[in-house]
């Protein structure tokens, strides 16, 4: 071989790992993306949940609505954390664990809240200034549950799609990382709550 050949080798080489290295700091970085916004989405949902709690116990909503308000809060609570949502099975690959279950609570949650706080009811409460602020910090925290659930799942789409690529498949530059899931979830807020 000559010398213009092995250097050609050389920079194909070079040119190679650099392109692999690239894709692998790129890869590290979403996942990382998709764990920073998943512990987002947990902090929101579980500030929500607690501000659902003390508008309910507040005594402004009527006692039926209260109990339903806060027994969906609770279960919303107590469903698990984000951080359980993938098991890797050696046989079957991802498994989902408490995915189901923390989407199922927290949809009930968004659920109660439509239910007890229909039409303008919202706006008579923010009127009251003992409970005006409840409200508020119900509205805001639904609104941010609905942002940090959009970053989420755009995350797990940009990681799914870099993951996807036959290079980081073919070079196994994932690791063994498991595969991110979306959250799924109804996150509608009460119309008079909606941002």
């Amino acid at each position: 071989m000559n010398l213009p050949t092995v250097l050609a080798i050389l920079l194909v080489l070079a040119l190679l790992a650099w392109y692999l290295s690239f894709q692998a700091s790129r890869l590290d970085r979403l996942h990382h993306r998709v764990e920073g916004a998943k512990n987002a989405l947990d902090a929101q949902l579980v500030r929500r949940a607690e501000a659902a709690i003390e508008l309910a116990t507040s005594g402004a909503l009527d006692p039926a609505s209260g109990l339903l308000v806060t027994d969906a809060a609770s279960r919303a609570l107590e469903a698990g954390e984000l951080d359980a949502l993938v098991h890797h099975d050696k046989d079957a690959g991802p498994v989902l664990l408490v995915l189901g279950e923390r989407e199922s609570a927290e949809s009930d949650l968004s659920r109660a809240l439509r239910a007890t706080l229909p039409g303008t009811l919202p706006a008579t409460l923010s009127a009251d200034p003992r409970v005006g602020p409840l409200v508020d910090r119900l509205g805001a925290a639904c609104h941010r549950v609905r942002l940090a659930r959009r970053f989420l799942n755009g995350a797990v789409t940009d990681a799914t799609r870099v993951r996807g690529k036959w290079v980081v498949r073919w070079a196994r530059l994932a690791g063994r990382a498991d595969l991110p899931g979306t959250f799924e979830m109804d996150d509608d807020p009460p119309e008079a709550l909606a941002h």
